[in-house]
């Protein structure tokens, strides 16, 4: 039998919220009133029965992406396994970690679809499918760690830019990390693309055998985590402020390679109160505007 999810207005009669599970999606499109509607009845329409898909195959979708043809058969499920695919040759990932933006982007497919909108975004839970029509602009906000309130800093995202998808990973976010890093947001063309990049990136923001870093294997704190018994971290003790710049470089050089392989658009990786960002701009501070390329910078 289909599940029936949770499908509803916000108070504010603007943003549609879709619940089914551990999914918990914040949905708003702008247009023609008509347009609007006939968007959110796709996207709801679409949402229903999406979780149901995703759990036939989910012991396919936690074992490790392997170079090769995908064996999986949903939209959803191809969908994650190609965005994890790139780095299936050089490092251990499942197509799990490219779930969030993953069902973002079928749900903003879905709207699309079924009408014309001047600009819609999915976000699930951090990670953001986005679309922009000609003129238009969005505008992100990035915070130091995605378990505290607070926008610290902002991203602005106009409609000739690539970028179409943004996620965020690390220690404080939904899932395990093997890395430190508060937080790492990557901008992408899609968003399941930056939901995978951002899972790497924030895994290479790491300084190994550390003894202030407390790890424990995955499966001890959830049995059925598709990371196994591979060591994630549970708690960062004091670094000094070299250290930082050493675990914030290696993920750094990460976020280079994949920009240079065209994976990603840019990157904001956050460590203890510092950030270095990559090949990405207007990145705007509550009192002043960066504009480089590359950048170091002390919250």
């Amino acid at each position: 039998m289909t599940r029936l999810p949770q499908i509803a207005l916000l108070s504010d009669g603007r943003r549609l919220h879709l619940q089914d599970g551990p999914i918990d999606l914040i949905v708003e499109a702008r247009g023609g009133p008509g347009e609007v509607r006939a968007a959110y009845d796709a996207a709801a329409r679409r949402f229903t029965g999406l979780l149901d898909e995703l759990c036939v195959e989910l012991t396919e979708l936690r074992k490790a992406a392997e170079p090769g043809a995908c064996p999986l058969k949903g939209a959803v499920a191809r969908r994650m396994y190609a965005a994890v695919a790139p780095y299936a040759p050089d490092c251990f990932i499942t197509p799990m970690a490219a779930v969030a933006g993953s069902v973002a982007e079928e749900i903003l497919g879905a709207m699309l679809n079924a009408a014309s909108l001047d600009q819609a975004y999915v976000n699930n839970g951090g990670d953001i499918a986005l679309h922009l029509a000609r003129g238009e602009h969005f505008s992100v906000g990035l915070m130091d760690r995605p378990d505290r309130d607070g926008v610290m800093r902002r991203m602005k995202v106009d409609a000739d830019d690539p970028v179409r998808g943004i996620a965020t990973s690390g220690r404080h976010g939904r899932s395990f990390s093997l890395g430190i890093a508060d937080a790492v947001t990557v901008l992408a063309a899609m968003a399941a693309q930056a939901d995978a990049a951002a899972t790497i990136i924030a895994n290479a923001v790491d300084l190994p055998g550390h003894p202030a870093i407390v790890r424990q294997p995955a499966n001890e704190l959830q049995p059925d985590s598709d990371l196994g018994a591979r060591l994630v971290t549970r708690n960062v003790g004091e670094l000094s402020p070299t250290e930082i710049s050493a675990a914030l470089e290696s993920g750094a050089e990460c976020a280079r390679q994949l920009f240079d392989r065209g994976l990603i658009e840019g990157a904001v990786l956050q460590l203890s109160g510092d950030m270095l960002v990559i090949g990405t701009k207007d990145i705007e501070r509550q009192r002043s505007r960066p504009s480089v390329l590359e950048n170091a910078v002390h919250a």
